[in-house]
């Protein structure tokens, strides 16, 4: 019998390498494109042999309907897009022109197949800065140009669903992490910066006193609610996704270990995100597997992945951050 077949977008990234990993697992044939801007080859090189894997370097926004990757697809995630908070500010087009008209393209993809799921991966920060715990409800708020086209990209599937009848659902990721998380690029993520810090024998930048607080949840937890997500007969859902158990920052350097320097806090950053899962919970039957110190393990034990990683001093990033804090130091009166 033949497999059933899923199209990753942004396969050779983050989290939609460990989506490979799991639709490989489950017996799909798993088509990958991925621009390989922020992606590598190397996060499903473990894969190179199968047969049932193929990768193809494609920018979304040059998808046209009836793209041959997306025929006789059963369902598509779509994790391709460009991410990071300064790059955004400095950046808006590029970012536009990727996260919005590059799904645009992935949808109009989709529907020409006719799919029986697109999954989105958008993301929670489209709430702001938001009273937790967040449920789907909360209001929008999207604080920088990354946020605000995310959340774009989320009204364009959940529009295809309304218009052509696309089965689309959507899920807003807080926190991800794991093995194979970027490398490269823009100041950015949490354990990114620390681990190159702690290969580097040096102190973890830790923004103001590390008592604000991150909803992380595993990559591959990450990846079966995707899963989950496509094979629910439900469509045009919104779905926050966290372990809804919320960390420290301060915990993180207890478990990574070593000493710290702190940093300013940041405009526009919230004290904490968390995420109320009750809705995935009750209507996807997911739930979170991996615990917080059982993951930061995996992270350590795969530390030298990250040795090629910037290393991030606290003048280094003051200075990748100006712009934040130039654009997002208070109300645009105020400036």
């Amino acid at each position: 019998m033949a497999r059933p077949i899923a199209v990753v977008t942004g396969g050779a990234g983050f989290i939609g390498s460990h989506m490979v990993d799991l639709l490989l697992e489950r017996g799909f044939a798993v088509r990958v494109i991925d621009s390989l801007v922020g992606g590598r080859e190397a996060n499903i090189a473990h894969h190179s042999a199968d047969p049932n894997l193929s990768f193809e370097k494609i920018d979304i926004r040059a998808l046209e309907p009836g793209h041959r990757l997306f025929s006789g697809a059963r369902h598509v995630f779509h994790f391709a897009g460009i991410g990071d908070i300064v790059p955004s500010i400095e950046r808006p087009d590029d970012y536009m022109s990727t996260n919005v008209l590059g799904t645009v393209r992935v949808l109009e993809c989709a529907r020409a197949a006719g799919v029986a799921k697109l999954v989105y991966a958008a993301s929670s920060s489209c709430y702001g800065l938001a009273s937790t715990p967040t449920t789907e409800d909360h209001p929008i708020q999207p604080l920088y140009p990354y946020a605000l086209s995310k959340y774009q990209g989320e009204q364009a599937a959940l529009h295809w669903r309304q218009v052509y009848r696309l089965p689309v659902n959507v899920i807003r990721i807080f926190n991800a992490y794991g093995i194979r998380s970027r490398t490269s690029g823009a100041y950015g993520a949490v354990f990114g910066v620390f681990l190159r810090q702690k290969l580097a024998g040096r102190p973890f930048t830790v923004v103001g006193d590390g008592t604000q607080s991150r909803d992380f949840l595993y990559a591959s937890d990450v990846a079966a609610a995707f899963l989950a997500a496509a094979e629910t007969e439900r469509v045009g859902r919104v779905y926050n996704l966290g372990a809804g158990d919320p960390q420290t920052v301060n915990r993180l350097v207890e478990l990574l270990g070593g000493n710290a320097v702190h940093i300013p806090k940041r405009p526009g950053e919230p004290d904490s995100t968390w995420a109320d899962i009750t809705r995935i919970t009750a209507e996807l039957g997911w739930k979170p597997r991996v615990s917080f110190e059982e993951g930061v393990r995996r992270v350590l034990d795969n530390i030298d992945y990250w040795r090629e990683a910037p290393l991030w001093d606290p003048e280094a990033i003051a200075t990748a951050t100006r712009t934040w804090f130039t654009c997002l130091g208070g109300e645009p009166d105020d400036r």
